[in-house]
């Protein structure tokens, strides 16, 4: 079954719509020997498919084994380029290239004046949409043909390509030097999360400063400041500097509403940065902000010129659905959030295919953790157990960890208390076998530990010690990322004044703003 969902062409025929299919058969009927072809045929097979089966292919007698190859290649082809010529696939970026390859047909034919004058369109239409690498390629086509086409004005013409060739390379770099350092620090965040200590703070600030090119900023355009506004964000991230990356993603937001026509071109880095604002807002809680930038994304993406392809479609939901349950994380309105977690589950068979197991995961902790602050013990290990039996993530180690803690704090509210013992010990080999063991997580383990040697009657005290020891981490540089997984401070408090979590949460919040 893996190996069928796994075949390339069967998943991009699944992924047509049905407009896409008709553009397809009207592409390849265009010639009348197509209409019975193998790879044609093949196409109506897999589209009436619910699976990829090949022996089933061969069976049909659409095509011999040995030919199966050489159709599916054929077919796969054949779709790409009839979703090239779909307008809903054109954008700038494919109408400059296009007309670059225009210009190198005309180039090669000898027809060099006609064929400078579209590169010349296209180079101006390249640098007004933030296409510099597309510019520089003209640039140097350009270059070469002008160094054949002999005009009395080659000597300027010369100086301005060889000027024009040098701020576009040096932008190039500066793009590729701090797009190369986000990708650095995001895949370090995805590994092993929020630094750790002073020495893995001092270690990234190193790496971070090390890398930042130099630049001049007023010579910098909108692409060279979304990379910078973005290594920015992931360096506060990790440092766990919270208002600074509200600081820096306010900035990557503004940018696209300072350049609209920016936002229809680069969708997928819009709605990166409105997450990450969110994100950076939930932590800060402010939530009368968060619930306006919520508002605003919502209606921007509702918006008739906003694009809809299937991957911006699928971030979309990953984000607006991700911060819709966090909005109840904040004031700890738990039982009011409940509602999303089956609105949500019914949309992950239509994603499927385009969630990754690092977002999933995502959504299972953050529905457990709303059934926890709920009241639903048993719902939230049903869905921590989801992330921990599963071996095939390396991903968001951090995840892991807080999601075992809480399952130990779920497993002791619920009760279950029978194998308390054994999820002990597998939580703690688990926190060390990736050193990933914190003094907050030392005393919780010690403490639940402890739990079984407690007389009733001293419980309340028991739990008063240690919300003493963990407010002193609250505000810890390094320990304090504890508390954004799971706010055990609450869930003391909610122990020890005989509680709910949720009206806890909800009192402090209300204290706290009003």
């Amino acid at each position: 079954m893996t190996k069928e969902q796994k075949d390339n062409l069967f998943q991009l025929v699944k992924s047509l719509t049905k407009s896409e299919k008709r553009q397809f058969k009207l592409y390849v009927g265009r010639l009348g020997v197509n209409a019975d072809s193998k790879f044609l045929n093949l196409f109506n097979f897999l589209d009436k498919a619910s699976t990829y089966d090949e022996p089933s292919i061969i069976k049909t007698g659409i095509v011999k084994k040995q030919q199966l190859a050489n159709v599916k290649a054929h077919l796969y082809k054949q779709i790409l380029i009839s979703l090239k010529l779909n307008p809903s696939h054109q954008n700038i970026r494919s109408q400059i290239r296009e007309q670059l390859d225009f210009a190198s047909i005309l180039y090669h034919k000898g027809l060099y004046k006609q064929s400078l004058r579209i590169l010349d369109k296209a180079k101006e239409l390249a640098i007004q949409h933030e296409e510099k690498n597309m510019a520089y390629e003209i640039v140097e086509l350009e270059k070469i043909i002008e160094s054949q086409y002999i005009t009395r004005s080659i000597s300027t013409r010369a100086d301005e390509l060889t000027i024009q060739a040098k701020q576009l390379s040096e932008l190039n770099v500066i793009t590729s030097k701090l797009s190369n350092l986000s990708l650095q620090l995001y895949s370090i965040i995805l590994k092993s999360g929020y630094v750790k200590n002073a020495e893995e703070g001092q270690k990234v600030t190193a790496y971070f400063h090390d890398r930042l090119p130099k630049f001049e900023f007023s010579k910098i355009g909108f692409r060279e400041k979304l990379w910078l506004y973005n290594s920015y964000l992931w360096y506060s991230f990790l440092l766990q500097d919270f208002l600074n990356c509200y600081k820096y993603a306010s900035k990557w937001v503004d940018l696209f509403y300072e350049n609209p026509h920016m936002i229809s071109l680069n969708p997928v880095s819009f709605l990166k940065g409105n997450n990450y604002l969110l994100e950076a807002l939930f932590f800060i809680r402010k939530k009368p902000k968060f619930l306006k930038k919520l508002r605003i994304l919502e209606e921007q993406v509702e918006q008739p010129d906003f694009p809809k392809d299937e991957n911006v479609e699928a971030l979309v939901f990953l984000y607006l659905n991700f911060h819709r349950i966090n909005q109840h994380f904040i004031d700890g309105s738990f039982e009011e959030g409940l509602n999303l977690i089956p609105r949500i589950e019914t949309k992950f068979k239509k994603f499927n295919n385009r969630l990754d197991g690092h977002h999933k995961m995502i959504f299972y902790y953050k529905f457990a953790s709303l059934q926890f602050g709920a009241g639903n013990n048993k719902a939230c290990i049903f869905y921590l157990d989801k992330i921990i039996s599963n071996k095939t993530l390396s991903m968001r180690e951090d995840l892991q960890c807080f999601a075992r803690v809480l399952n130990l704090v779920a497993h002791y509210e619920a009760g279950l208390d029978y194998h308390m013992e054994s999820l002990l010990r597998s939580t703690y080999k688990f926190l060390l076998k990736i050193n990933d063991l914190y003094e907050v997580q030392k005393e919780m383990i010690k403490f639940i530990k402890g739990l079984q040697d407690i007389y009733p009657h001293d419980l309340k005290n028991a739990f008063i010690e240690l919300h003493k020891t963990l407010k002193t981490y609250e505000d810890h540089p390094y320990e304090r990322r504890a508390f954004l997984y799971l706010d055990i401070i609450s869930w003391l408090e909610s122990k020890i004044e005989n509680k709910p979590v949720g009206q806890v949460i909800r009192d402090k919040y209300k204290a706290e703003f009003a």
